[in-house]
């Protein structure tokens, strides 16, 4: 276990949670911002990514487990991501549809948060999210971040405009 909240278990991802992945990036609707939903390859070169950041930084995405239930229902986390030719801590999360709207993007993105600050020694913290998803960017403003940035991202073939959200410790 990485975190623990009132309603959540934030927990390193492992292979034998390809299936529960699967069911998050293999939705279209959940993979919207991404324009589509992975094949079986792209779950697992995820996974493997996720594998390879606990292992070089430390942190990655986590599976986000509902305690109640034990059940994966999205993932949260930190990443290093590239903007403007650095690289930059991000908060990430990407949820079940069935779990939309009940507030645990929220909760588990507060405590990546925190965990991003008092653990990790940060100073600030990013959210990247597509123009288009403004459920996520009401996550960001509800931990607290504010939009400083657009940019374009080219990702699928696709340009996608997306926000830079931020915010800094003791903010």
């Amino acid at each position: 276990m990485i975190l623990e909240t009132t309603r959540l278990i934030l927990r390193e991802l492992e292979q034998k949670d390809f299936n529960d992945v699967c069911k998050l990036l293999q939705d279209p609707v959940v993979m919207y911002a991404y324009e589509g939903a992975f094949n079986n390859q792209e779950v697992q070169d995820w996974l493997s990514k996720q594998f390879k950041r606990y292992q070089n930084d430390g942190f990655g995405l986590w599976g986000v487990v509902e305690k109640n239930s034990k059940e994966l229902i999205g993932q949260c986390g930190i990443t290093y991501q590239e903007y403007n030719d650095r690289q930059i801590p991000e908060i990430g999360y990407l949820f079940r549809k069935e779990f939309w709207h009940k507030g645990y993007a929220t909760e588990a993105a507060m405590a990546c948060k925190e965990y991003a600050f008092n653990i990790l020694g940060f100073n600030e913290v990013y959210s990247i999210i597509r123009d288009t998803n403004i459920p996520s960017q009401n996550v960001a403003l509800r931990n607290g971040m504010t939009t400083v940035a657009t940019f374009t991202k080219h990702y699928r073939n696709i340009d996608m405009p997306h926000l830079l959200f931020e915010v800094k410790n003791n903010q």
